[in-house]
């Protein structure tokens, strides 16, 4: 008998219906639920499961036994009014499991397709549908200004905050008072200075390294946001709710209310500021002899962004190498001359810092990060890749020896606390990367020796390669995702024992928590309380999802305009590199935008291609054909779509050969359709020619050949289709008069039919009276035709041949063009045919029988005539 057993956890749905658990036991595999159990489920929902191991395998499935939690309560999507009672909100990200049914009363008098947001009303389940109600109108989804809104609401950030929030934040004053310094150590006479982007307008930080007999000296001053924000504040709710800032191409949804995370936190420039400092003394080779933590006042003495840290840097340098100086370098010193020996004393604190941290096996992945620059209407502009400067990387170095500080200290007090950590990734993961790393060239072998130092090694042969940038892609995906916890494991990818965020609480909750544990232990005089280690678990799961969805909702709005950018390049070609293999295709980086974008696996190749897991490759077995990471490849750009955030790519070459068959199918039926209505014309000339002449002249029908069998269906038929087409055209008449041969006859290029120079088009099927160019106006944008008529010309002979033997048998028997003479030889043998004719009709009535009835007599003689017929018929 199975053993079965029940976990906890996180579904998500497949779109294929089916889903899989991802238990909160860490160390049990993800649980494959069946469709049939996934019903009225929705993605990130907390569900308990009843699993049951399969044979054979290692893997687990399970039927969902109870909902403990719904994760959505607010959809976003595009108002369909299905009628007049009720509207529709489609899942297009096939998360909710089906579509949002509106009432009509609860709508809002939203238009159809109106971005709107709906609050769920009604889950989903087997006997209710799944409802809602629409609690606010975003607007037009083609609006660029709506994209951000659109993602915030999808992901359930709010953008505004609560009025409960907004009254307290009020009650700030603009600046901090002389009560707040007290108690306080006074550093505003240090020359510490802020360091961050040209955007930025949340200072969480500053900096100061000093020079001693033991080596440096450095202060890092961080935002005191635990002396505002106080645990019982309505504040503080609303920032743990939302759990970090979110970080938008010109905006910012804030953790705190503006006159905090932009005034009275934020380390603005010569104003005093409120601050906790941790003071680090290292010696010089960077090794820490100490640490310290205490609450200061500060004040920034500038506000240096990156650009201008890295220009005084490398303007230092070359100062030193060349005995003159530059006007720009002049420039820059003269700028921040009161700042920069701290600037270049920092340089060179950070370097030694980063050699000792490489050394000891910190990886270093350089992957690249995406610039959107948009305008004021929020159309992207330009899509640039991110250049990480070395000041980056200063800043980023003093920031680590803080959070390790604090780390260490939070550990040897031996209480609860929340850190950071990395966990080691899994063997077959590091065995997959390393697979990869032989495929692409690599040498290095993971197994032997300290695994950071291995994969760093590793990735530096590929260094300044093309295939650097996925293979560090690629790294990193093999890698656990890092998030908080009270159990401390390190952080492999940074290699520390201890590591946690203190260096950002303005805009993240976990830093904030950190400055609060650190505060109960460095001032116990004051009310700043131990946390027990089953909220800080709470907490730090929380935290963990508050984050991931703040990066999700930062890559989609980067998919939204990378899109929208893309939309003005549709049908330009880019050459590009295969960054990423799937089952359903590959991804295409381009070299000149940081944008990548998907080649469907039917779009290709006309060969049929299989996954290789392996080597992640698409092959095909019999060719040898192959696309794998790190080819380059020209491509088409053939769809953005801006309401997905999807950008598909083809290959030139499938392009083009798919254009070459769309234009030779196009020419063909281009072809045949000239050809059929050719054809039918001259059979209508004829036809009526027969019926004016039959009016006066009464002749024995002959025995029809093949071609005029064939000739006669055809009319039948385009009677039919055109007397139902063109009530006008009672007889079904074709459109042009003339002959086959008239219109096929010599070069085509001579007659106007065919005239590719003729402008004045005009509708196929326009009278020649009014369309007196006689040339189809229908005709493919960008592509001539030319018609070759070299087979054309046998078969309308033959039909000419034909259209000849036919009128031939007419003018034998009464029909046809006939001269004088003719007419006179044909005179008498008309007469006694027409006696004959009122003989046999007169007959006919005596007996009542029709000209449809024939008696064996009348049979024998028909024959007999036909036998005639056809004698002459081979005289003539």
């Amino acid at each position: 008998m199975v053993k079965k057993k029940f976990l906890r956890g996180i579904v998500k749905r497949n779109p294929d219906g089916f889903g899989f658990l991802i238990p909160e036991t860490k160390d049990h595999p993800d649980v494959y639920i069946p469709r049939h159990s996934m019903d009225g489920i929705m993605t990130n929902d907390l569900v308990l499961v009843d699993v049951i191991p399969e044979s054979g395998n290692q893997k687990f499935r399970g039927e969902i036994v109870e909902i403990l939690k719904r994760s959505t309560e607010v959809v976003v999507g595009k108002l369909k009014w299905a009628n007049k009672k009720y509207a529709l909100l489609k899942d297009e990200s096939h998360s909710w499991g089906s579509d949002l049914f509106i009432p009509a009363d609860q709508a809002l008098n939203a238009k159809d397709q109106d971005l709107v947001a709906a609050r769920i009303t009604q889950y989903p389940n087997r006997s209710k549908e799944f409802t809602g109600k629409v609690i606010e109108i975003i607007g037009d989804i083609e609006d660029p200004l709506n994209d951000i809104k659109r993602v915030a609401m999808n992901q359930q950030i709010p953008m505004n905050f609560p009025e409960e929030v907004i009254k307290e934040a009020k009650k700030f004053k603009s600046e901090p008072s002389e009560k707040d310094f007290k108690g306080r150590i006074n550093l505003r006479n240090l020359p510490l200075i802020t360091i961050d982007g040209k955007t930025a307008k949340d200072f969480d930080d500053a900096i100061l390294t000093q020079v001693n007999d033991h080596g440096f000296l450095l202060y890092v001053a961080i935002a005191d946001v635990s002396h505002y924000v106080k645990t019982e504040t309505e504040i503080n709710k609303e920032a743990y709710l939302r759990g970090n800032s979110v970080y938008f191409p010109n905006f910012v949804i804030p953790m705190l209310p503006e006159v905090l995370s932009n005034g009275l936190c934020s380390l603005n420039p010569f104003v005093p500021r409120l601050a906790v400092v941790a003071e680090m003394q290292f010696d010089f080779a960077g090794e820490k002899i100490s640490s310290k933590f205490y609450e200061a006042v500060i004040e920034s003495k500038a506000r240096v962004t990156y650009g201008e840290a890295q220009e005084l840097i490398e303007a230092f340098q070359e100062s030193e190498t060349s005995a003159t100086q530059e006007s720009s370098s002049r420039s820059i010193f003269e700028k921040l001359k009161h700042v920069k020996e701290n600037i270049l004393k920092s340089a060179d604190l950070a370097k030694v810092l980063m050699a000792k941290r490489f050394k000891e096996g910190s990886l270093d992945l350089e992957i690249p990060e995406t610039t959107l620059e948009i305008d004021a209407s929020g159309v992207p502009v330009d899509v640039i890749r991110s250049e990480r400067l070395f000041s980056h990387r200063l800043i980023e170095e003093l920031m680590l020896a803080a959070n390790v500080s604090v780390a260490e200290f939070l550990s040897h007090s031996d209480i609860p606390a929340l850190y950071r950590i990395h966990e080691s990734p899994n063997e077959n993961s590091i065995k997959t990367l390393e697979r990869y790393l032989y495929n692409f060239g690599g040498k290095t072998k993971l197994d032997q020796g300290k695994l950071q130092k291995r994969l760093t090694r590793a990735l530096q042969e590929f260094s300044g390669k093309p295939e650097a940038q996925v293979l560090n892609i690629l790294t990193l995906r093999s890698m656990n995702q890092a998030k908080y916890s009270t159990t401390n494991v390190g952080h492999f990818g940074l290699g520390f024992e201890f590591y946690t965020h203190f260096t950002s609480p303005i805009r993240r909750y976990p830093d904030l928590i950190v400055h609060r544990l650190l505060k109960s232990q460095i001032l116990k005089n004051k009310n700043y309380k131990l946390m027990n280690e089953e909220d800080l678990d709470t907490f730090a799961s929380w935290l963990s999802a508050c984050e991931q969805k703040a990066a999700k909702c930062e890559r989609q709005i980067q998919s939204i305009k990378k899109a929208r950018f893309m939309e003005k390049f549709l049908g330009d070609e880019f050459e590009g590199m295969i960054n990423s293999v799937t089952r359903f295709g590959v991804f295409v980086l381009l070299r000149e935008y940081d944008i990548d974008g998907l080649v469907k696996i039917d779009d290709l190749s006309t060969q049929r291609l299989e996954f290789d897991e392996t080597t992640l490759s698409l092959y095909n077995k019999r060719t040898g054909l192959r696309f794998t990471i790190g080819d380059t490849i020209k491509i088409k750009v053939i769809s953005a779509d801006h309401e997905l955030g999807q950008i598909n790519f083809m290959p030139v070459e499938v392009v083009e050969r798919k254009q070459k068959q769309s234009d030779q199918y196009l020419k063909e039926e281009f072809k045949k359709s000239d050809f059929k209505k050719s054809k039918e014309n001259s059979n209508k000339d004829n036809f009526s020619h027969q019926k004016n002449k039959s009016s006066s002249v009464h002749f024995k029908k002959s025995k029809k050949t093949l071609a005029e069998r064939l000739f006669k269906k055809k009319k039948n038929q385009q009677t039919h289709f055109s007397s139902k087409s063109n009530p006008d055209n009672k007889r079904g008449e074709m459109k042009y008069r003339g002959s086959i041969s008239e219109k096929f006859s010599g070069n085509p290029e001579k007659n106007d039919f065919f005239n590719p120079q003729n402008k004045n088009n005009s509708d196929v099927n326009t009278p020649p009276e009014n369309n007196k160019s006689n040339t189809p106006a229908w005709k493919p944008v960008g592509v001539d035709y030319s018609v070759n008529t070299s087979k054309r010309a046998s078969i309308l002979d033959k039909l000419d041949q034909a259209i000849a033997s036919r009128n031939r048998n007419h003018s034998f028997s009464g029909g046809g063009n006939k001269t004088d003479s003719q007419t006179k030889e044909t005179s008498t043998g008309d007469e006694n045919h027409n006696s004959r004719s009122q003989i046999k009709n007169k007959k006919q009535k005596e007996t009542g029988f029709g000209s449809g009835f024939k008696t064996e007599s009348t049979r024998k003689n028909s024959k007999k005539r036909g036998k005639v017929k056809n004698h002459r018929r081979g005289v003539r």
